[in-house]
């Protein structure tokens, strides 16, 4: 832990393991340009490609003013997340946060839960690119997913170098394709130009009933469909401990947070939702698939495919690279397997990432057998599980400040504006999120989930804690 001169008569605070572990073995390997990338790219996933289309029907245009509410929470959280970086990088991130400042148990279920958020996400993620490589060759999608699930796997297992180039490729077809959509669709709308430039008008966000044609509750409803958009934002707190540079690239990576969701979020679906009346849209298909039709481009539906596809495995190479990191910081604060401490000759963490991998084949069989509701049922966990690491990094990033403030810590180079108000406004906000999903029927079963979860990890902490009676790892705070 990073040291601090304590007044006469103040508590020193408790020294961690993972104090003189944190980053042992990993190389700083990611660059500023890397970084950036991972940060912009993992804010656009499938989320927004295809889930906007369900959440266009629920809430019409004023979809566009619940991602940018939700968006300006999302800036409170990584900014928060910036301050307890800037305090300490670790790659164990918002997991050694909890740990240090909610207590052992706290981080227990963190590292966890965060661990099967990504495992649940990469099945999800890597099953979906099979189907989308069906669009252009016939081959069985467990084929597909087999070939995608060992190609990311060995590029994780070579050098966190390789994963970062890797990312920075498929963030860059992301940000080219929104970037892309939205001069498409401003030239429609100045210069009238394809099939949709005789109809095509800022009007339709108001005109085709209303801003909130479904009222607000319409809108509230979309949120969780908004929020789980926004998940793997916090990514590029795992980066940390391989971060080059981290005091001086990570605050610059949390600071395109707001500009990254205007133009990619509100202006592009500004744009696609003034080329085409939002009734023009179905809950089943993409809008920017949509979009391309009505403009009369038959090659939209190939290139959005190819988008998705990119976004799939970008999802599914990211969950590779944080499962094998989060189970390794577990080890080595003796909340896990001893063997998960592993790493390769170039710094990635071995067994880890491979479990992680074995397992994610596992559960791409499992829905290739079974790809009924129960599966779908295990996928609307992921977002409540996402959220957690949320929950975790305001907590964390309000008890750290309040330490700071007393001078027991360190003051951090990149102070959360507003806080701790804004931290109290976006853990209010992600109730009110968790009130919603319990009112919607099709979200309601994560929330069934997740005690079920919870009572796992409170049964194996007591067993592991029983087991280790002298580990400080669960000792109080």
């Amino acid at each position: 832990m990073t040291s601090a001169k304590v007044e006469e008569g103040q508590e020193e605070p408790r020294a961690t393991a993972a104090d003189e572990t944190s980053g042992e073995g990993y190389q700083r390997a990611l660059g500023a340009r890397q970084i950036q990338m991972i940060a912009i790219g993992g804010a656009i996933g499938t989320g927004l490609f295809l889930g906007a289309g369900k959440a266009i029907a629920k809430a019409g245009p004023s979809l566009v003013l619940a991602y940018a509410i939700a968006g300006l929470v999302i800036f409170f959280i990584m900014r928060a997340l910036g301050e307890l970086l800037m305090y300490r990088p670790v790659s164990g991130s918002f997991s050694e946060y909890a740990r240090e400042f909610i207590g052992p148990f706290a981080g227990f279920v963190t590292g966890w839960t965060y661990w099967l958020f990504w495992v649940v996400t990469g099945i999800t993620e890597v099953t979906a690119a099979a189907q989308y490589m069906t669009f252009w060759f016939d081959i069985p999608q467990w084929v597909s997913a087999l070939i995608f699930t060992i190609i990311l796997y060995g590029v994780n297992l070579i050098s966190v170098k390789l994963f970062g180039e890797l990312e920075f490729w498929f963030s860059m077809v992301k940000v080219t394709a929104i970037v892309g959509m939205i001069l498409i669709c401003a030239g429609i709308l100045t210069l009238g130009f394809s099939d949709a430039g005789d109809t095509a008008s800022v009007t339709h966000l108001w005109a085709d009933g209303g801003f909130f044609p479904h009222g607000i509750k319409g809108t509230l409803m979309t949120l969780q469909i908004v929020m789980f958009a926004f998940l793997a934002v916090e990514l590029v707190g795992v980066t940390a401990g391989e971060s080059k540079d981290p005091k001086t690239v990570l605050p610059k990576a949390i600071n395109t947070v707001p500009w990254r969701i205007a133009v990619f979020y509100v202006g592009a679906l500004v744009m696609i939702l003034s080329v085409v009346p939002w009734t023009e849209f179905s809950p089943d298909v993409s809008p920017f698939v949509a979009a391309f039709q009505k403009m009369g481009l038959g090659v939209g539906a190939g290139i959005v495919n190819f988008v998705v596809l990119t976004a799939a495995l970008s999802s599914c190479n990211s969950g590779m690279y944080s499962t094998g990191r989060m189970l390794r910081d577990l080890a080595l604060n003796g909340q896990g397997p001893k063997f998960f401490t592993r790493l390769t000759r170039s710094g990635t963490p071995l067994v880890g990432t491979t479990v992680s991998a074995a397992l994610m084949l596992v559960g791409v069989w499992i829905n290739y057998q079974w790809p009924g509701d129960a599966f779908t049922y295990v996928v609307s966990f992921a977002t409540i599980s996402g959220m957690w690491a949320w929950i975790m990094i305001l907590i964390s990033q309000i008890r750290y400040r309040r330490l700071a403030d007393r001078g027991v810590l360190p003051q951090s180079s990149f102070r959360a504006p507003g806080a701790p108000y804004t931290s109290v406004f976006a853990l209010a906000f992600i109730g009110m999120v968790i009130v919603m999903m319990g009112i919607d029927k099709d979200a309601r079963i994560s929330l069934y989930c997740a005690p079920l979860w919870a009572l796992i990890l409170g049964v194996s902490y007591l067993v592991l804690k029983a087991r280790n009676p002298g580990n400080k790892a669960f000792a109080g705070r």
